[in-house]
């Protein structure tokens, strides 16, 4: 019998991957391309789209040819995205409207002031789950309609349609302006501050608050199930899955039951406790979030804390200061001192996510002697990853009232030993890594997988899943907690340094 695969679509903040597996969850074969990243203002940040439709259009094929096989091989199509990136594109010619704003991006931060004085948190707590944020969607869609001349009107009109990177790529794949699916999951959905989190239908009181049109949102639909069929890249083959890449990673992790938990380390970090079918509301600055919905089946929930900056500051050391050529050195420049000579950095380059959420802190670096030498700063960047791991365990500790007994871990930051085995230290539980790091993909490949029947069930899966690594906490109580505490007063300095301009300053 010939052997079939599924295959994942992996849409990042900086790459689209393409990567196959097998029955067994197994990697066949992987190809990647990177797209720009564009900076037009402090704070803004943006992407192509129609470079990253032409770099899907590229590493498919590239896919298939390393694992030797044709399209009618892939038994399903699974896609996972960068979330609360924000794209508009016209309906008719397929081409956007304007850069696509990026989940990092800042520049909304007028608005987000705006929206806690009128109509206050609550009433974006009760509907959506989610606070005003820059994070969201729903605010970068609103700025550009006010911002993009004559975008407004073609928006009432219906010229122009909404996504994000899971709904311009499926799009695009289904035909685009031919007949194109225009659709979404829940799970991107959720992030958009304009879905109603219980009933998850777009939610009319939220559309009208930030003047949103309804002909240019996409369809929800369920996150597995089966949607249609490719016409461009992969002619006939099914696209059944789509999920945000964080929850993705959490159905890779195959964290399937309430209590289990993931933290993927990428570009940022994201730690997702699964919490059933409760919708657990958030009381210490986590966010509310829908983990997956499978076919007709009741949605599962998960609680999120959100980390902005982890290995993107171990690229900033790479890249802007140049003390390192490649990110694989960093734990061996870290190694060559004991510990970080009292440097702690703050990376707060577009403000702080969970479980603080303030945009007006900025980055700082504190303790700074004539001691201090590359290494320790080379410790302090990966310290500042754990420690702001430890924030978002501690609240969602709080919120879930089961403590955290063990920790799933992912992404590419998971190959550096010193980095896991401080994580491990100062949460003082167990942090293990599965022998498919890439989870991202392996949930979109697994919930597609699932929807089509080439898996017959969750426990099908959970037995795919292997354990490659484990650290043990040994970090002494007394030291843990005195650094925690420095890290704390670490923080505390990085607050307020931003600042709205006064009339009559340039943004």
């Amino acid at each position: 019998m010939v052997e079939r695969y599924v295959m994942s679509i992996d849409q990042g903040t900086n790459s689209t991957r393409c990567i196959l597996f097998d029955h067994r969850g197994r990697l066949v074969s992987v190809a990647q391309h990177e797209h720009e990243q564009h900076f037009p203002r402090p704070g803004w940040v943006e992407h192509d789209a129609a470079e990253i439709w032409h770099n899907l259009q590229r590493v498919v094929p590239e896919a298939l040819s390393v694992a030797g096989v044709d399209a009618d091989r892939i038994a399903a199509v699974g896609i996972a995205n960068q979330r609360e990136t924000t794209v508009l594109w016209d309906r008719r010619t397929g081409a956007p409207v304007t850069r696509a704003i990026v989940w990092q991006d800042t520049r909304t931060a007028p608005l987000v002031d705006e929206l806690r004085r009128r109509p206050g948190e609550e009433f974006f707590l009760e509907r959506c789950s989610l606070g005003p944020s820059t994070y969201f969607s729903a605010l970068k869609l609103r700025w550009m309609l006010d911002n993009v001349k004559g975008l407004k009107q073609r928006a009432q009109d219906g010229e122009v349609l909404f996504g994000t990177m899971e709904s311009w790529l499926i799009w695009n794949l289904t035909g685009g302006p031919d007949g194109g699916l225009h659709l979404t999951d829940p799970t991107n959905a959720s992030r958009t501050m304009l879905m109603n989190i219980r009933t998850l239908t777009w939610d009319d009181e939220l559309l009208a608050l930030f003047g949103v049109p309804r002909p240019v949102l996409p369809e929800i639909r369920p996150s597995a199930e089966p949607y249609g069929e490719a016409r461009a890249v992969l002619p006939g083959v099914r696209i059944t899955a789509a999920l945000g890449d964080q929850q993705a990673a959490l159905f890779g992790q195959t964290c399937f039951s309430p209590g289990e938990a993931k933290c993927t380390y990428g570009t940022g970090s994201f730690l997702l406790l699964n919490t059933g079918t409760e919708l657990v509301r958030s009381r210490h600055g986590l966010l509310t979030t829908v983990a997956y919905k499978i076919g007709d089946q009741e949605p599962v929930y998960a609680l999120e804390g959100s980390i902005a900056v982890t290995g993107s500051l171990v690229q900033w050391f790479r890249d802007r200061l140049g003390l390192i050529s490649s990110a694989p050195e960093i734990e061996t420049l870290a190694r060559t001192v004991e510990d970080n000579g009292g440097c702690y950095i703050v990376p707060a380059f577009s403000g702080l996510f969970a479980p603080r959420w303030r945009s007006d802190a900025r980055g700082v670096i504190v303790g700074l002697t004539s001691y201090i030498t590359k290494g320790h700063l080379a410790r302090a960047v990966l310290e500042a990853t754990g420690w702001q791991t430890r924030e978002v365990v501690d609240a969602m500790n709080a919120d879930s009232s089961v403590a955290l007994k063990q920790l799933k871990v992912d992404g590419g930051m998971t190959a550096d030993n010193l980095l896991m085995q401080f994580v491990a230290d100062v949460l003082d539980v167990p942090v293990v890594r599965p022998m498919v790091i890439e989870t991202v993909s392996l949930g979109a490949a697994y919930a597609a997988g699932l929807a089509a029947g080439y898996w017959s069930d969750l426990e099908v899966l959970r037995r795919n899943w292997h354990r490659a690594g484990q650290w043990l906490p040994a970090m002494d109580p007394e030291r843990r907690a005195s650094e925690y505490e420095n890290w704390q007063r670490a923080v505390e300095r990085s607050l307020g340094w931003a600042r709205a301009p006064r009339s009559g300053e340039a943004d």
